[in-house]
């Protein structure tokens, strides 16, 4: 999942975007996994991003997706976000 601005990702320097990968091995009582119904990513299955697993990827190696993408709501890249911090070490 793509979780970068989209200014960022539109800009013509930036060659990478910021990514959480998905998993569809749930584990809803992981500290930094957030549970994401089929419904909400449009995927086939359940997923769960995992985030202590952030990282970028170049550009280049993305492909055109095959099916229209889906858009998370703030509030849940906002939750996401919150598990990047657990994963960091900084718990309030």
């Amino acid at each position: 999942m793509i979780v970068s601005l989209d200014a960022r990702n539109r800009h013509e320097r930036a060659d990478t975007v910021l990514v959480v990968p998905l998993t569809t091995s749930v584990h809803k009582e992981s500290p930094t996994h957030i549970f994401l119904p089929a419904g909400e990513t449009g995927l086939q299955s359940d997923s769960a991003a995992r985030g202590e697993d952030i990282t970028v990827v170049r550009k280049r190696s993305l492909i055109e997706p095959q099916t229209r993408l889906r858009q998370l709501a703030d509030k849940r890249v906002c939750e996401l976000a919150s598990k990047v911090n657990i994963a960091m070490g900084c718990t309030p």
